[in-house]
């Protein structure tokens, strides 16, 4: 008798774990599904058009870099909520980001503002030499995990001031900053390379925002485009 209600505990619990597993695999399709739309009605229905973006676009899982319960919303046209007061930029600013930074394999990049990772593991489909700074700690190790497991692991993160940009690894070839700040920081423009890109959004919080696409010609920076935004404040680190 023992063996028999053993052998239907042993059925039930497969019977469970095969829903479960459905389940799953029907969730994970139909983020799949999600993500493609957001790619063609997002941004190739906009002005997205580096297919190298738009192919790293569709790769990256936006919904293993939000809270569980925001899953469901990872590929609508906006941004959302990762804690500490800080948001994912929506998925048309991070492509829009990215294409206007010009990445090619090989360049060396350097975000200011990791967040949550996700524009950090976009930027590494496009090359393998990211460097990425954030100011909070408890950020810092909740991307570095995320990346990680998601086969990350040449992006290279680190603590700090965003303001004071990474010296040690500098000139960089494209700079990106995912915060606004209300003026460039001296140190990211001396940390760019001849001809690289810095894209950043200019302006104070609750304020005028402009993201911009700025080019260093000559030593000095050269403006190529302007969109209206609205990001959170770029925080100098302690002592600034």
């Amino acid at each position: 008798m023992k063996w028999k209600i053993m052998l239907l505990l042993l059925v039930l619990a497969g019977a469970l774990v095969a829903l479960a597993w459905r389940l799953w695999a029907r969730e994970d399709e139909s983020l799949d599904a999600a993500r493609a739309r957001m790619v063609a009605g997002q941004l190739q229905g906009r002005d997205i058009t580096d297919p190298r973006v738009l192919a790293a676009m569709g790769k990256v899982p936006r919904h293993r870099f939000v809270p569980g319960w925001l899953a469901p919303l990872a590929y609508a046209d906006q941004p959302l909520p990762i804690g500490q007061g800080q948001t994912i930029s929506q998925p048309y600013i991070v492509a829009l980001m990215s294409q206007w930074a010009e990445v090619r394999p090989g360049d060396k990049v350097l975000e200011v503002g990791t967040g949550s990772g996700y524009q950090a593991a976009v930027l590494a489909e496009l090359t393998d030499r990211v460097f990425s700074i954030e100011l909070l700690p408890e950020l810092t190790r909740e991307a570095q995990k995320t990346l990680l497991e998601l086969g990350y692991g040449k992006v290279r993160l680190r603590t700090g001031d965003g303001y004071a940009g990474w010296p040690e690894e500098a000139p960089f070839d494209a700079i990106l900053v995912t915060a606004a700040a209300p003026e460039l920081p001296p140190a990211l423009v001396a940390q760019l390379q001849e001809n690289g890109r810095l894209v950043i959004p200019l302006g104070r919080a609750g304020g005028l925002q402009y993201l911009k696409k700025l080019r260093k010609v000559k030593g000095q920076l050269r403006e190529e485009a302007t969109l209206p935004v609205r990001f959170v404040p770029l925080v100098p680190g302690e002592g600034k």
